[in-house]
């Protein structure tokens, strides 16, 4: 069928087939004509070049009939080439879709990548060579996705929810229960062994380091490395083909992955990345928004917008104040959400999307729209909220509705176990942190608690290493934090030491134990449970390797830890105390005689003041189901339940505590022992020799028992 040029409609931006043509539209604020230019393969031959004919509202459209699913696409952008004022048109650079929600191909870095003569190192000057042979291409796609197989999404609630961080590649890349070819992609994580597997862990949401596609920046592929996490975006509509079996059907395979984890019931949560884009700073490439609206796209210093504002560390900064860029991402998430059907997003450095031209601002464009959304609104929301900007450190800043990592927790769980953090820092880390997040009517599950994460120590290399050991990064060991309060338990790294070695193993118990049994949202990260490994280092964002991937081999030795995270896991669910909407805060309730919660010191006595000013490392913690729940005023009907932590190097003799209409306490958990011990039960006032480095969790039986 013959190409027809159309006027065609500024509306939806990126490439629209209907079955008979495809709308083609493009936002520039400053450019002067957009040509679509069209090749017969990813690395192919442009056989037609075609200026947009209309320009409405600041998007330059034109519909082509005869070009359908399948057609390989990209842009060139006229303008004024003024770095000095913000502008950096080059048509010779051929740019990539904003709104694509497809490439085929990858980047061949080469001087002509660069808008200005890059072996000059001067971003003044102009560079005439043609990028097109360079760059990946975007792709028109047939969007219809049969979603009928797909059983109907249950929501999993806050108060349910356990996170698992996994990466794509990593997770399945060395499993030998799955097709070679499906290995570290989509596909394979859709496998049925592998969704067994995540269901087993009594986990409910898979959170996903970054899928949209992304770039491996050139240094890191001259050393032999690459961008392993993905935070290098280039294209927010469009999941990277290198994560699928079937490049040329990458869409349809991200959508049957999704398909299958809602039909195991399990939810995927994304981690985005809008914060900033893989063309860096001024001396970076010409990609895509640099060559389309360089002053629209990125916050520029305002008395010389030469340069980027860099707020992220990476060279540039998203301009979301933009009405025009905080559209674009509005719909990019909206698009994840409908279209694909993801359940929510982890949003990277999100402390930059709230930030306005004066700051940090927690009633900035970005929040309100997003909040405003009933698509979005109604999603899981998580920030990281923090940046390396003025102000970035925003922990409980976020507004009612955001749910955020908290390094607190973090920081304080690692610094009780592994150093010289005193009980009364803990406290209240294991009540959702409500000193920094209850206000506003937030509620307990705003605090995302997480001891480890992709970027740090796994948990076995957090009891390994005292020091990072990240070498194989090419770095001479300067990346990656020194702050990681961790302590190897007596051997730096791999040790046949079985008393270090046990001891590693029960730190592990009692980190993994903290976690799952704290108020909030727990996050674990992917192979915590088996005790993987990434030898020491803490910023493997770059190793595609061995380092990075998940050792299944390591999984079978190491089943007694997994099974102990799924009784942890089942204890979650089954005791709703453990989970509270509410947060826990000691309030007197004078009407049903109970507190939530009760400080317990090693006597079995309530805590007081002098306790809290000891220093002590004994702390009992006794939540009390009968206290109220919800809004409504009326008495609880949960179990009541006392966990005990003892991070001193010695035992220590602890009374369990007596409680209005309590008989005994039934032992559940012992983390000297890698399984929940069973019901053996305690009188009251009995004496429990708690050992070092421990943690116990009771549920009280009541006198009627």
């Amino acid at each position: 069928m013959p190409i027809r040029l159309r006027e065609g409609l500024p509306y939806p931006c990126g490439a629209s087939w209907n079955g008979r043509g495809t709308n083609f539209a493009l936002f520039s604020a400053h450019a002067t004509q957009v040509e679509l230019c069209l090749f017969d393969a990813p690395h192919g031959r442009e056989y037609e070049r075609i200026t947009l004919p209309e320009y409405t509202n600041q998007i330059f459209h034109g519909r082509l009939e005869g070009v359908g699913p399948g057609t390989f696409y990209g842009y060139r952008v006229h303008g004024p080439y003024e770095p000095e004022a913000g502008h950096r048109f080059n048509p010779h650079k051929l740019l990539l879709d904003p709104y694509a929600v497809a490439h085929a191909g990858s980047l061949h870095w080469d001087p002509a990548c660069f808008g200005y003569q890059m072996e000059s190192g001067d971003d003044l000057t102009f560079d005439e060579r043609d990028s097109a042979p360079f760059m990946p291409k975007c792709v028109v796609v047939d969007p219809n996705f049969d979603w009928k197989g797909e059983v109907v999404k249950h929501h999993v609630h806050w108060a349910q929810t356990i996170i698992y961080e996994a990466h794509v590649r990593g997770f399945t890349r060395l499993r030998n229960d799955i097709d070679p070819h499906l290995r570290g992609t989509y596909a394979g994580l859709a496998c049925q062994p592998v969704i067994d597997y995540i269901r087993s862990l009594g986990v409910t949401s898979m959170e996903l380091l970054p899928i949209h596609t992304f770039i491996d920046d050139q240094l890191l592929l001259e050393k032999g490395l690459s961008n392993y996490w993905g935070y290098n975006s280039i294209g927010f509509f469009a999941p990277d083909p290198r994560y699928a079996a079937d490049h040329l059907n990458t869409l349809r395979e991200f959508k049957e992955m999704v398909a299958r984890y809602h039909d195991a019931g399990l939810e995927v949560i994304l981690d985005v990345v809008y914060n900033h884009t893989a063309e860096g700073n001024e001396k970076g490439p010409t990609l895509s928004f640099k060559g389309i609206d360089n002053a629209s796209y990125y916050r520029l210093l305002p008395d010389k917008p030469r340069y980027y504002i860099n707020d992220t560390g990476t060279g540039n900064t998203v301009n979301v104040s933009h009405a025009r860029v905080l559209q674009m991402v509005t719909d990019s998430l909206r698009y994840w959400a409908q279209e694909m059907h993801v359940d929510g997003f982890r949003f990277d450095l999100g402390t930059i999307l709230a930030r306005e031209p004066n700051g940090f601002d927690n009633q900035s464009g970005f929040l309100k729209a997003v909040m405003q959304d009933p698509t979005l609104g109604a999603m899981k929301l998580i920030a990281e909220p923090w940046d390396c900007g003025p102000g970035g450190y925003q922990v409980g800043g976020f507004p009612p509705g955001w749910a955020e990592w908290n390094d607190h927790f973090r920081d304080t769980v690692r610094g009780y176990w592994n150093g010289d953090t005193p009980a009364a820092a803990l406290a209240p880390r294991l009540c959702a942190s409500g000193d920094i997040f209850n206000h506003l009517g937030r509620l307990s599950w705003s605090s995302v608690n997480f001891v480890t994460a992709h970027d740090g120590f796994t948990l076995t290399d957090l009891l390994s290493y005292n020091h990072k050991h990240n070498e194989a990064n090419g770095e001479e060991n300067r990346d990656g934090t020194s702050d990681n309060r961790s302590w190897n338990c007596g051997a730096e790294g791999p040790t046949e030491d079985a008393g270090v070695l046990a001891l590693r193993t029960r730190q592990a118990r009692n980190f993994l134990a903290t976690l799952l049994l704290s108020q909030g949202a727990p996050m674990l990260l992917a192979g915590d449970e088996f005790a993987r490994t990434q030898h020491g280092n803490n910023n493997a964002y770059c190793q595609d390797n061995e380092i990075s991937w998940l050792d299944w081999a390591q999984a079978e030795h190491s089943a007694s830890l997994r099974q102990f995270v799924c009784q942890l896991t089942a204890l979650r669910q089954k005791f709703a105390i453990l989970r509270r909407r509410r947060f826990l805060t000691g309030h007197y309730d004078e009407e049903y005689g109970v507190k939530d919660v009760t400080w317990i010191n090693a006597a079995g006595q309530e805590m007081q003041q002098q306790d809290w000013d000891s220093g002590t490392k004994c702390l009992g913690m006794l939540m009390d189901g009968r206290s109220q729940a919800q809004g409504l005023r009326e008495r609880g009907t949960d179990a009541t339940l006392l966990m005990v932590f003892n991070s001193h190097h010695e035992p220590v003799d602890f009374t369990l505590p007596s409680c209005n209409g309590a008989h005994a306490w039934a032992l559940l958990i012992d983390t000297i022992v890698d399984r929940v011990v069973g019901t053996r039960a305690y009188r009251v006032g009995e004496h429990y020799d708690l050992s070092e480095r421990s943690l116990l969790l009771f549920e009280m039986l009541p006198d009627t028992i």
